[in-house]
């Protein structure tokens, strides 16, 4: 064995996020980047760490029906 006879240990983070949409409907405004129109998706967000269920939300993101672009809502 080289490196005088140590071991190394390797520690592994299983972390994975899944997410499942619910819905989608029309939103008000227009894309700012082509002028399309607005949808509003409703994800179920789900947080696992090594299989086991840690976290869970409900987002709702907005996307241009158009060009596929993920908006930002600033208020």
């Amino acid at each position: 064995m080289g490196f005088g006879g140590r071991r190394k240990m390797w520690l592994i983070y299983v972390c994975d996020e899944e997410e499942k949409e619910l819905g989608r409907q029309q939103a008000p405004g227009s894309c700012p980047h082509c002028g399309g129109k607005v949808e509003a998706v409703d994800v179920e967000a789900q947080w696992k760490f090594c299989f086991l269920p840690m976290c869970f939300k409900i987002k709702r993101k907005y996307f241009c029906s158009l060009c596929s672009r993920r908006l930002v809502l600033y208020y």
